[in-house]
């Protein structure tokens, strides 16, 4: 207990001191919803993907300290089909990787999260925006630590849900098994992926989850 204390006291101070990075908050989120409308991006997906993007960095405004590049978990998506988008908002473009969701959201493990849950012990993919904050080390190495932004998922950080590399998030998996491995409810990407999380969405930048969909 007294270091989860500690741990929420590091992040908390993170926080109050990110929030001076923000350059005005609710200019920045209009300035990336304008950015992504005039982008062309190659699908009506990615299209809809960079929309979802800059409509929740308007949503959580200066609750996020940078606004460049939101990650987007498309659950609406099976799991052997790549999920997790980056949705570069200057860029108008879009990176797509293989992610993993919890066993608690899929107890039959068909591949499909079938519900989203925010209680502890339930081993579960959370819904909902989350803040990317430091990196630590933990059971799978290099790892991102989430706090919770929404009601949803405000015990992310209790449940210790991050984002880390592991094993069971890769294409041998999909070819073996026709599905990934399932997480304990983290953001699980794959060993030779996981660089981009570290370098591209960490560090007080937005990640939301959610059942989004093609249409």
């Amino acid at each position: 207990m007294d270091r989860l204390l500690q741990r929420r006291t590091v992040i908390k101070g993170g926080l109050a001191a990110g929030a001076g990075l923000v350059l005005g908050g609710r200019a920045l989120a209009e300035d990336a919803v304008a950015v992504a409308a005039s982008a062309s991006p190659a699908t009506a997906y990615e299209r809809r993907i960079l929309d979802v993007a800059a409509s929740q960095i308007q949503r959580v405004g200066a609750k996020v300290w940078r606004g460049d590049l939101v990650g987007v978990a498309d659950f609406a998506q099976p799991s052997w089909k790549p999920r997790l988008h980056f949705a570069n908002l200057e860029a108008g473009t879009v990176r797509s990787f293989l992610l993993a969701h919890g066993r608690g959201s899929d107890p039959a493990h068909s591949g499909w999260l079938q519900s989203f849950s925010n209680l502890p012990g339930s081993e579960a993919t959370s819904r909902g925006a989350f803040l990317t904050c430091e990196w630590y080390k933990g059971k799978y190495g290099t790892s991102i630590r989430l706090v919770g932004l929404d009601p949803d998922n405000s015990l992310a950080l209790e449940r210790a849900i991050v984002m880390h590399p592991a094993w069971y998030v890769d294409q041998a998996m999909i070819d073996k098994w026709g599905k990934l491995g399932r997480s304990e409810g983290c953001f699980a990407m794959s060993n030779a992926n996981f660089n981009e999380a570290l370098w591209h969405l960490s560090g007080g930048r937005l990640l939301f989850a959610d059942r989004i969909g093609e249409a």
